[in-house]
């Protein structure tokens, strides 16, 4: 295979480089198969990624070597690859994040070595308005990935109990993400972390043994921590079916909920892990298990309010 290769996507033309380079070096998976997973994904991940800013994590040297985030949308990207001017606090300036609109950015973005996609919890058109809420559960070991189940499916039922449907998938890591689609003109930021915060603190005190709340990591140990603060205009998460550099190329997969309750009945933490082989196939056979997160309209009311 040579080292560049010229693509044609819709209309333009892409220099696809280092194809046979290993990105994962316990399936010796190239990156030429990790470009191919997200052309075969895009019709059900570009969904998700069209209008909103993306920090692309770069692996220049595979899932296993060093990497780096990158906000700042490159100065070398192609005049069709869209960007967002976002205000940095940190900064003091906008920082342009590069925003995929269409396969061939989606492809143009992958091939730069970003083998995991994450994304603002609001869209481009207002950076201040989140369309998602969102609950990381991490695992602090030796707990797992079932315990984050238990812990998902009881904050299913404290957000049932707020008129909040929920919708679960997996890290692609360790742990489990919950999502709450809001898509109203009300939402703010301040609520949404708020609310995350408030259940997050609710689930430590009725449930001490299982949860913690705070980001302190000796805290952790052998509980599920809720990390609420992903509710920030300054922060991105893991898209959905982006892969993960882990030691396998695993994918951030939406999953049902009787999934979920599966795995946590029968202790087994193997039914919450999806290569992107298994991923492939469930969406030709279940679709978008995410697909309500684009429309849904839901609002955020004080906890326990109904």
């Amino acid at each position: 295979m040579p080292n560049n290769t010229l693509v044609q996507i819709d209309n333009v033309q892409l220099t696809l480089s280092n194809l046979e380079k290993i990105f994962y070096t316990s399936t010796n998976f190239t990156k030429a198969q990790v470009i191919d997973y997200y052309s075969r994904i895009a019709p059900f991940l570009l969904p998700h990624l069209i209008g909103r800013p993306l920090t692309l994590k770069r692996y220049p040297n595979g899932a296993e070597a060093k990497f780096f985030y990158q906000k700042q949308c490159p100065a070398f990207r192609p005049n069709w690859v869209a960007t967002v001017p976002v205000w940095s606090e940190g900064k003091n300036k906008n920082i342009d994040f590069c925003v995929v609109q269409d396969l061939a950015s989606l492809i143009w973005a992958v091939n730069l070595a970003a083998i995991e996609l994450h994304t603002s919890l609001s869209l481009a058109e207002d950076t201040l308005r989140p369309t998602l809420l969102v609950f990381d559960l991490d695992p602090g070991h030796p707990a797992t990935i079932v315990q984050c189940a238990e812990v998902a499916l009881i904050l299913k039922k404290v957000l049932e109990d707020n008129n909040l449907q929920s919708f679960p998938k997996t890290s692609g890591s360790k742990g489990l993400q919950i999502y709450v689609p809001l898509n109203t003109e009300a939402a703010n930021y301040k609520q949404t972390k708020d609310f995350a915060h408030g259940i997050a603190r609710l689930l430590e005190q009725q449930y001490p043994s299982l949860v913690v709340s705070k980001m302190r990591k000796f805290l952790r140990k052998g509980k599920i921590f809720i990390d609420w603060s992903q509710n920030d205009n300054h922060k991105t998460t893991v898209c959905v079916y982006s892969l993960r550099a882990k030691k396998y190329p695993t994918v951030s997969t939406p999953i049902t909920w009787e999934e979920v309750e599966k795995a946590y009945k029968e202790q087994n933490s193997t039914q919450l892990s999806f290569t992107t082989d298994q991923v492939l196939e469930r969406v030709q056979r279940i679709g978008d298990l995410f697909a309500p997160l684009l429309t849904l309209k839901q609002e955020i009311l004080n906890i326990g309010s109904k």
